[in-house]
């Protein structure tokens, strides 16, 4: 008989909370009938300030299939949060998610900005990535350097060597699931090496918590001016310095609306 799930979930509280916000997210969005076009990124909205794509893409999947490869992939991952006696652990885990949600959603965007700019490749102006899996891709790679020896099941028949599991992935992804974001996989490697790796550290809990604290900040009042959403009780004007808004308090207001941007194809990240 095998571990009882309920011990799981004790000992992976942080894996165990963003699995059930995935889902949960997935759901409204099937609900709401909501397209990957307003939530996901691309470039082109990226450099239109719809900054907050960066958070809504990472925690958004457009198919069951596409969450439960993600979430069972991050669900094994989340033994990270159970070696505590390696210098990781629960706070480690939320501390560099964080970390991988922006540093790799940004990554993603500069190579875009690349293919775009220096080899005029313009299909990359308007794909759109939405998913889990750059994160996921960066719990592989540390995981890989700080637990060789461990290893990465797969819907509980799967189990692969965690130490060849993200350069295995990226490859197995990119031949059997054509929409797959070979980029958006690889910005995930890249960023989990550079915190394994030290390039990217010095995590805590006041940094955590103040990083968290300007995404709020950038993530409404990009959400504001890109009029995807409405705070009536929120208005930006324009002062002497153009950098520098203002805010009023006005109403509690609030209207969803659909993007405008047209886009002409999906990646599922």
């Amino acid at each position: 008989m095998g571990r009882p799930l309920l011990y799981d979930i004790i000992e992976k509280p942080a894996t165990t909370t963003i699995v059930t916000l995935c889902s949960l997210i997935w759901f409204l969005i099937q609900k709401k009938s909501i397209g990957y076009s307003q939530v996901g990124l691309s470039y082109e909205t990226a450099v239109q300030g719809h900054y907050w794509r960066i958070i809504t893409s990472a925690f958004s999947h457009i198919s069951v299939l596409h969450l439960v490869f993600n979430m069972s992939a991050l669900w094994s991952l989340g033994v990270v949060e159970q070696l505590k006696h390696l210098g990781l652990g629960t706070a480690y885990y939320l501390h560099y998610t964080l970390v991988l949600v922006v540093f790799s959603g940004l990554l993603v965007i500069g190579m875009y900005h690349v293919l775009i700019g220096r080899f005029k490749i313009e299909y990359f102006r308007r794909v759109t990535a939405v998913g889990y899996s750059c994160v996921v891709f960066g719990w592989m790679t540390i995981l890989s350097v700080k637990q060789p020896s461990s290893k990465l099941e797969l819907f509980g028949v799967l189990s692969l060597p965690i130490s060849f599991a993200p350069f295995e992935s990226l490859i197995f992804t990119s031949i059997i699931v054509p929409q797959a974001s070979f980029l958006g996989h690889l910005s995930g490697i890249l960023v989990g090496y550079a915190i394994s790796w030290g390039l990217i550290g010095g995590m805590n809990s006041y940094w955590a918590v103040t990083m968290l604290g300007w995404i709020v900040v950038v993530f409404v009042f990009s959400l504001k001016k890109s009029g995807a959403y409405d705070f009536g009780f929120l208005e930006i004007e324009s002062v002497s310095e153009a950098s520098l808004p203002s805010l009023r308090f006005v109403g509690n207001g609030r209207t969803l609306q659909a993007s405008a941007v047209p886009l002409s194809g999906v990646e599922v990240i």
